[in-house]
């Protein structure tokens, strides 16, 4: 077989060629014709303008078609995509843009007007992705490049652009492909370098183990600047010939449901917090009214009642999806337990992004419930553990999706890529007999007790986040080793109650003992303390702990 992630791309777009590709939702349709032609262009527009492979071209913007033509068109050049998140700050981007060294930086049209090209010195030129326009330009190649473009590419294909015009690069396994600066949990970002091999094992995986073909449709809602939303709500699909549907807005629950309902997905692909919110909100309540708690009791009714939550669920996501793959975070064990309940069709992966990304899954059918699946082809999982059914150890793994390195960073590359090849993920595990995957936390984030006990602060959370009124939480520990909690109320849902902020300080006091009733000894919470707004989040919708420590 040959291993070549371009190939992919290629086959793809010969074979598709008159089917839709990339729908902006509520905007342009590019069928998979137009999205060569455009590759085309911006391939002559890199070499008149001086690019050479290898050469780093950063992407930052929301999610659109222009977005995914851009990407495509850098990798299948030779140039090196650096995809940077458009909910980073802007000194984020600069910084990203200069670590990088990238020549280029196609852009979106809000988040251009944050930056500043002065920080951001070693550009030569910056393209708006809504038009492909120069928007910032340092080099007289690229401004004669842009200038003449359809004149150079009328020059180029004199009888019209077709299909057998088409014959990207070979690309080799350990060439590098992508530099994906990470969001990071626990610390500041690093550049992730992903091989291409890293792409075509991820792409190949998904071929293996999702029934997608080509004319599918599919809602992208995840950053594709992260490698999650990335891998499989773009590259696998454009590999398969689906048709993709960017939700160019902040996806709320409103526009999602709408989406859903609509473009009727093959395939979902989520975090955690969108699940949870769609259960929390519309079938939670429903469940738990006292004549439904009487009627989940009676075995015959429970059936139908399960039944028809069930196919209600579905239809949320719109009704064709083969199953919801859920991942990037922990999944409330609550919420979890309802849907194997149902017998909804969800799984829960496990990946990062050294591994761009995936690590673990198992399909829907044989999923393990509280388990993130087992190991996916070619990579390989061990627990670092004296006892790995029972004793949590640290995650390790091995394989073709494994990383280069962090991008000039030898120190860091070398402490979490042992001399073996296996990558220490910083997560913590244990491992069944069967190969399922079960994650106890982050060793990062890992507390001692007064005893030398360990204290997992994800599994504290999770059992607040279940308590009346409270919308998120973090678990941290003092000085003097005291646990307290830190915690984002649902304001709109108290404020619903005519809870003032009294009420609200007094049922937070009330959830903390609730919560101490089933918390052993050690793991205590002493105080709930109310954080005004929202965590700041990572793009997996973690919250960034490290800006939290401090707060006591």
């Amino acid at each position: 077989m040959e291993k070549s992630f371009i190939a992919f791309i290629e086959n793809s777009i010969k074979s598709n060629w008159d089917l839709d590709a990339l729908t902006d939702y509520k905007g342009i349709t590019l069928q998979y014709k137009d999205v060569a032609r455009k590759i085309e262009k911006l391939h002559i527009l890199l070499e008149e303008s001086g690019i050479k492979k290898g050469d780093k071209i950063a992407i930052c913007g929301r999610n659109s078609a222009h977005w995914g033509v851009a990407f495509l068109a850098t990798i299948t050049y030779g140039a090196v995509a650096v995809p940077i998140l458009h909910e980073f700050k802007a000194d984020t981007i600069h910084n990203i843009v200069n670590h990088s060294d990238a020549r280029l930086l196609f852009v979106g049209d809000m988040i251009w007007e944050s930056l500043n090209e002065s920080y951001m010195p070693n550009i030569e030129g910056v393209i708006l992705m809504t038009d492909f326009t120069l928007q910032v330009c340092r080099s007289s190649e690229l401004e004669y490049a842009r200038e003449h473009l359809n004149e150079l590419f009328g020059k180029k294909f004199p009888r019209n652009f077709r299909r057998e015009h088409i014959q990207y690069r070979h690309d080799e396994p350990e060439e590098l492909a992508v530099i994906n600066y990470t969001s990071g949990t626990t610390s500041f970002s690093k550049g992730v370098m992903l091989p291409y091999r890293s792409l075509w094992s991820n792409t190949q995986f998904a071929f293996e183990v999702l029934p997608l073909q080509a004319g599918n449709r599919i809602v992208s809602m995840l950053p594709m600047a992260h490698m999650y939303g990335l891998a499989f709500e773009f590259l696998y699909e454009i590999a398969c010939g689906c048709h993709i549907y960017f939700l160019t807005r902040i996806p709320s629950p409103k526009i999602i449901f709408q989406a859903f309902n609509e473009i009727k997905p093959h395939i979902v692909i989520a975090v955690p917090l969108i699940i949870e919110k769609i259960i929390k909100k519309k079938v939670l309540p429903k469940l738990e009214t006292l004549k439904m708690k009487v009627l989940l009791k009676v075995p015959i009714i429970n059936e139908k009642i399960k039944a028809a939550v069930r196919d209600q669920m579905i239809q949320s996501f719109g009704g064709q999806f083969y199953e919801i793959i859920i991942g990037g975070a922990a999944f409330n064990q609550e919420v979890e337990q309802l849907l194997k309940n149902i017998d909804f069709p969800y799984t829960v992966g496990y990946g990062m992004t050294e591994c761009g990304p995936i690590i673990c899954y198992e399909d829907w059918k044989h999923f393990r419930i509280g388990s993130c699946g087992k190991a996916a082809p070619r990579m390989e999982v061990r627990i670092d553990s004296p006892n790995p059914h029972e004793i949590v150890g640290e995650i390790l793994t091995r394989g073709d999706n494994v990383m280069l390195g962090y991008y000039k960073n030898a120190q860091d590359t070398a402490h979490v890529i042992d001399s073996e090849g296996w990558l220490h993920t910083g997560d913590l595990g244990v491992i069944d007999a069967e190969g399922n995957i079960t994650i106890k936390g982050r060793s990062k984030n890992m507390l001692l007790g007064p005893s030398g006990q360990n204290i997992y602060p994800e599994e504290i959370e999770e059992k607040l986040n279940n308590l009346p009124f409270v919308a998120e939480s973090i678990v941290l520990q003092q000085n003097d080793q005291k646990l307290i909690a830190l915690v984002y109320p649902d304001f709109e849902e108290a404020y619903a109650y005519n809870m003032n902020d009294q009420a609200i300080g007094e049922t937070m006091e009330a959830n903390r003992q609730a919560l101490n009733a089933v918390l052993p000894s050690y793991s205590q919470i002493t105080h709930i303390k109310i954080y005004p707004e929202e965590f700041e989040k990572t793009p997996k919708r973690s919250i960034k702990r490290f800006l939290y420590q401090d707060i006591k």
